[in-house]
């Protein structure tokens, strides 16, 4: 125990004291600064101007009566909608319009715009506008007064939705953050240990190190070390970004991204502790056992590439079944007990499903189980890959070294 104390403080003073380490962090809080005192800034910068009217977005609509213009421009407030008797698509083509409206009856329309925007959907309000004033037509030529064919038009359903159990819209993106997260500390955190490991070897001195400590020791120093860097990183930052929250939580926007961020509710937060600490723990462990067969730093991008694709494929298979929606679908219910994939799967299941608490302890405990394993196994190839100085071990070596151990 006392050597895996002094592998711990030697490690994580290392990652303290790192300049890359801090300039990053310092950066990431300085984003977050601007990120959540921007509405502030832009309230105060902006409370001297509010007489200068705001220059809008011009679309022509050629065609048509007025009453059809005054539908879209009713339909349109963010643009300035003009009646226009010339060639609607060289004025746009020209720039001196955004986009335009050609039509040819309340049912038949043409919209131009000279690039297409993958979220563009004027076409489809234009389409809502023309169909509500074609069947306000079809309902005062049907013989019905004009008042009560429009309050027929504006007739709303009302209704109530009340979730039973989880609101997957709204925890969709607290999964989100959590999965992108995980998925970036991984990936940094995990080179990061793998190359430490690998420069580690070209030093002759730690030959006597690897002979003289425990090499379980050495293997969970680094290993927790670097989870507790990357932690006390994230609580730098998501603390940071919860106090400049709370500073300017009247100028924010209620109900948008931000907002709903630090609305997670706690159970969820800590199920999202319990599987980020633990998916980081296994693929540290991984990630320093193959560093520390890597024969030279340069090869550490190969060395980890199987490591990283596994991982990846799990981030895909999770997020394509977050997309989806069918979160409980078998391949996430498998990828739920799967180690390396359990951290994302069991958490989005838990995020956007409902699923039965004995899943949830057998999940916790096999990924438990596995971590304690894979770092007790990663710990006797760190010892095996150290001693092969100069040489890239094959496995059958590796196999060997393992069994005399």
């Amino acid at each position: 125990m006392e050597q895996f104390k002094k592998i711990l403080r030697f490690e994580l003073k290392g990652y303290l004291t790192n300049k890359v380490f801090v300039g990053v962090t310092a950066l990431l809080v300085a984003v977050i600064f601007l990120v959540t005192f921007f509405p502030r800034l832009k309230d105060i910068l902006g409370s001297g101007d509010g007489d200068t009217p705001e220059e809008r977005e011009v679309m022509l609509v050629s065609g048509g009566d007025g009453a059809a213009l005054a539908a879209i421009a009713e339909t349109f407030p963010d643009y300035d909608v003009r009646s226009s008797e010339g060639d609607v698509r060289e004025a746009v083509t020209a720039g001196e319009a955004e986009c335009a409206v050609e039509l040819h009856g309340l049912s038949d329309f043409t919209y131009y715009v000279d690039n297409l925007s993958m979220y563009d959907t004027n076409a489809e309000r234009v389409s809502e506008a023309l169909t509500g004033l074609y069947r306000l037509n079809a309902l005062t030529g049907a013989g019905i007064p004009a008042q009560e064919a429009q309050e027929i038009m504006d007739a709303q359903v009302a209704f109530d939705v009340q979730s039973l159990g989880v609101d997957q819209g709204q925890n969709f993106f607290y999964t989100y953050v959590m999965i992108f997260a995980l998925y970036m500390v991984i990936l940094l955190y995990g080179q990061m240990v793998a190359s430490n490991v690998a420069a580690e070897k070209s030093s002759r001195a730690m030959e006597l190190l690897v002979t003289s400590a425990k090499p379980t020791a050495m293997m969970f120093g680094k290993v927790v070390a670097s989870c507790l860097a990357g932690l006390l990183q994230l609580v730098c930052v998501f603390g940071s970004a919860l106090l400049f929250y709370d500073l300017n939580r009247g100028y924010m926007e209620e109900g948008g991204i931000i907002s709903l961020l630090f609305d997670m509710p706690p159970a969820l937060l800590g199920w999202m502790l319990v599987y980020f600490i633990l998916g980081f723990l296994i693929y540290a462990f991984l990630y320093g056992a193959i560093g520390s067969t890597a024969s030279k730093l340069e090869d550490i991008n190969t060395s980890v590439m199987p490591v990283t694709l596994v991982f990846i494929a799990g981030f895909m298979v999770v997020v394509f079944g977050m997309s989806s929606g069918q979160v409980d679908n078998p391949l996430m219910v498998a990828c739920s007990y799967i180690p390396f994939t359990s951290p994302m799967a069991m958490f989005t299941r838990i995020a956007m499903s409902h699923p039965a608490g004995w899943e949830i302890a057998l999940s916790v405990a096999v990924l438990l189980g596995s971590c304690g394993g894979v770092g007790i196994l990663a710990a006797k190839i760190y010892r095996a890959g150290v001693l092969l100085y100069g040489t890239s071990p094959k496995i059958g070596d590796i196999l060997k070294m393992l069994k005399k151990a």
